[in-house]
C-alpha cells in the first residue's frame, strides 16, 4: 500500500488532524503510507502504539523510557521514519495488555489453563520476578491522555504505557486461582531454573521485565488506572470459561519436560497422561505365532 492508494480509500480530500496508529508494525507497506498521507494532511498529532517488548533491559526496573531499545525492532524503524519525516510523534510503548478489545489472550490463559486442569505451573526462577499486566481500558485512556498536554506529549515523545500495579508471577497464579474457587493450598507452582529450560511455555520474561506510566502522569496529566488486576479476574475467569478454556488442548509437553522428564526417579504414569496419552503406532506390529 502506498499513500496515494491509502488517499484513494479514504477518500480524495479528506485527512486528519489527530491520528492514532495501533496497527503499523514498522515503516512499511500501510505503515509507511499513513505516515506519509499524515503528514501531507499536515496532522496536529501522530500518536503510535509501540512496544516495551523493544527494550534492551539494563538492569534498572522499571525500565524508563530512556532504556535502549532493540535497534532492528519494526516499532522502534517506524519512530525513526515518523520523526525524520517531521511528524508531531508521540509513541507509546505498551506491554501485556488483557480486557475489552485486546487481541492476546495468553497471558493470563497460561495461568488458568493449570489451574482448572489441577497441573502444576512452571514458573522460571524463585516467582517473585514483578509483572504490569494492563487493562485496555487504562492502556486507552494513556492513548487519549496526549490531548490534554500536546505541546508536552510532542516535546517528550516516548512514553511507557503501563499499570504502575505490579504483581509478582506468583501472585497472579495465588490470584487466578482466587478467581477460579480454587483454594490456595491446592496451587501447585513448580519454580524451574530458566537458565536450562528456557522460557518454555511460561507467557512472561523469565527474569523482571517491567515498566511504568510516571513520565505519562508527570507530563500528560494521567491519574493513573482505574482497573485492578485481582478484580478484573472475576469476569475474566468468566470469559475464560465461556471461551472453552478449561477443556480446550492445550499444548504441555514442556511443562511435562520440566515437572516429570527432568527428574532423576522415573515412574510408569504421570497426572499429564489424561492430556498427554501414549500414543504407538501399531500399524506394523505382526502376530507372534509360538508353536
Amino acid at each position: 500500500m502506498t499513500a496515494d492508494s491509502l488517499q484513494s480509500i479514504l477518500g480524495e480530500g479528506t485527512s486528519f488532524e489527530y491520528v492514532w496508529d495501533n496497527a503499523s508494525k514498522g515503516p512499511v507497506g500501510a505503515g509507511k503510507a499513513i505516515c506519509d498521507c499524515a503528514k501531507s494532511w499536515n496532522t496536529k498529532l501522530f500518536t503510535y502504539v509501540s512496544s516495551a517488548g523493544m527494550y534492551k533491559p539494563n538492569g534498572v526496573f522499571p525500565m524508563p523510557e530512556t532504556t535502549p531499545v532493540k535497534e532492528t525492532a519494526g516499532q522502534h524503524l517506524f519512530d525513526m521514519y515518523a520523526v525524520d519525516i517531521g511528524l508531531p510523534l508521540v509513541s507509546f510503548r505498551p506491554q501485556y495488555i488483557y480486557g475489552p478489545k485486546s487481541n492476546k489472550y495468553d497471558y493470563i490463559d497460561w495461568y488458568f489453563d493449570r489451574l482448572c486442569r489441577e497441573l502444576p505451573l512452571p514458573i522460571p526462577g524463585d516467582g517473585t520476578q514483578k509483572v504490569s499486566l494492563t487493562n485496555s481500558e487504562d492502556v486507552a485512556s494513556l492513548l487519549a491522555s496526549v490531548l490534554d498536554n500536546e505541546e508536552e506529549a510532542v516535546k517528550q515523545r516516548f512514553f511507557n504505557c503501563g499499570t504502575d500495579k505490579l504483581y509478582s508471577y506468583d501472585e497472579v497464579a495465588y490470584m487466578c486461582a482466587e478467581a477460579a474457587g480454587i483454594a490456595k493450598d491446592k496451587v501447585m507452582i513448580e519454580h524451574y531454573d530458566s537458565d536450562v529450560f528456557g522460557k518454555a511455555k511460561f507467557p512472561f520474561r523469565p527474569t523482571d521485565f517491567y515498566v511504568s506510566p510516571d513520565m505519562a502522569k508527570e507530563k500528560l496529566g494521567w491519574k493513573g488506572p482505574s482497573h485492578d488486576l485481582k478484580e478484573d479476574l472475576k469476569w475474566y475467569y468468566e470469559g475464560y470459561v465461556a471461551r472453552g478454556g478449561p477443556t480446550r488442548e492445550v499444548s504441555l509437553e514442556k511443562d511435562y519436560e520440566i515437572v516429570v522428564a527432568s527428574k532423576t526417579s522415573f515412574e510408569l504414569g504421570s497426572i499429564y497422561d489424561p492430556y498427554m496419552p501414549l500414543n504407538i503406532d501399531t500399524s506394523s506390529v505382526k502376530t507372534l505365532k509360538v508353536e
